[in-house]
């Protein structure tokens, strides 16, 4: 099912129809152990919910990937859609579909919104048994790449699930171990690093948020977590459990306890927090989101900026506010080899231009944007990637 496309000025003003449609939380019950009710879609602006998309007693139709053929789960035991013990969840916006994957189990599933049915994606690949804590697969996120990605509790299985034509495919990428520079707070200790949920930014890196408010910035090139600091603003006893990246960049977390989500600046790690309900016991957020996504980097105009940088729909939009620029602007843009693959004119009026931009004919791949005024000034360059 493919979503619309806003213009950016209308994701600024925060449009609760677009909201429900690319921010979701997994919700718990209110007991004292674990127990999933249901995946839903929430307001992240005012921290209310929405649609109830899947839940504990949804009626199931199950296909199982590896016997190509529908299935009937044991809703007895750890291994199944519905397991009481669920604590990751993804959103697949190319695709819109939740992605997820209970915590005692190595199963993993991919539930499709508009069909309602689940796709099981059966592996062995991931390593995770009822009784070892530290196996237990409690953070997952899309990543810039598109594909999804998750992190047990001790950073000992960083999984990568990705999708070849009709089947996905699980990769294991290796042992995330603490950066030098950590100290005490350390990654892969129960106290310090344990739980909680995790982002992605644009330059496909990590962000893991543990339970205890840590932050650790995860490099998928060295496979080593760095210590950046613990959220200010929260409660003492505040337990992160969930976090995803809203529209405007920011982090929003939430908690199993029944607590208020937060806003948190991850250049700051100062939470703010939301109003809106104040019991929901959420044990994973996702979003379509990503930190750094719109960041202006490379334009000397604070107020211009294009998004999405990551596109799935063949569309990015030009946001301009600044009534110093005049005239025409000139968007070029560059495949990586330098070709000028595609240019477009537009003409600004009184500062202002808000325009929706087809990319036809753009193939897969990373391209730069370039946007220059009528002497050829350069405005902005910004790296974009275009996805199916």
């Amino acid at each position: 099912m493919k979503k619309h496309l806003f213009p950016l000025f209308l994701l600024l003003l925060g449009a609760n129809a677009h909201a429900q449609q690319d921010f979701f939380a997994l919700v718990g019950k209110d007991t004292s152990s674990i127990v999933f009710s249901d995946f839903r879609a929430i307001d992240a602006t005012n921290g209310t919910s929405g649609e109830k998309i899947f839940t504990a007693d949804s009626p199931v139709k199950i296909f199982s990937q590896a016997r190509n053929a529908s299935v009937t789960e044991d809703k007895n035991n750890y291994n199944n859609s519905q397991a009481i013990t669920m604590a990751t969840l993804a959103y697949d916006s190319s695709n819109n579909n939740l992605v997820y994957m209970p915590m005692f189990s190595s199963n993993i599933y991919v539930l499709n919104q508009k069909t309602k049915e689940i796709t099981l994606v059966e592996n062995n690949v991931a390593r995770v048994t009822s009784c070892d804590i530290n196996s237990h697969m409690t953070r997952m996120t899309t990543g810039y790449d598109g594909n999804i990605y998750a992190i047990n509790n001790a950073g000992t299985q960083f999984l990568q699930i990705s999708k070849k034509g009709s089947q996905y495919v699980v990769n294991d990428l290796g042992i995330i171990k603490d950066d030098a520079s950590n100290g005490k707070n350390s990654f892969t200790a129960i106290e310090t690093g344990f739980g909680g949920d995790m982002i992605a930014d644009a330059e496909n890196n990590f962000y893991v948020f543990a339970t205890s408010g840590n932050v650790f910035k995860i490099s998928t090139k060295e496979l080593k977590a760095k210590f950046v600091g613990k959220i200010s603003g929260i409660p003492e006893n505040y337990s992160v459990n969930g976090s995803a990246v809203n529209a405007n960049g920011k982090v929003v977390i939430a908690s199993a306890k029944g607590a208020s989500l937060y806003e948190v600046d991850l250049n700051t790690l100062q939470a703010k927090q939301i109003e809106g309900e104040q019991n929901l016991h959420i044990y994973d957020l996702a979003s379509k989101y990503f930190v750094n996504n719109r960041a202006t980097s490379g334009s000397v105009f604070a107020n211009l900026d294009i998004y999405p940088t990551r596109v799935d729909e063949k569309f990015i939009n030009i946001n301009l506010n600044d009534k110093s620029i005049k005239g025409k602007i000139k968007m070029n843009v560059f495949d990586l080899s330098g070709k000028n693959v595609m240019n477009q004119d537009f003409s600004v009026k009184d500062g202002s231009l808000h325009q929706q931009v087809y990319l036809k004919n753009l193939v897969n791949g990373a391209y730069l944007v370039n946007i220059t005024d009528e002497s050829g000034k350069i405005l902005l360059n910004k790296k974009i990637l275009v996805v199916e």
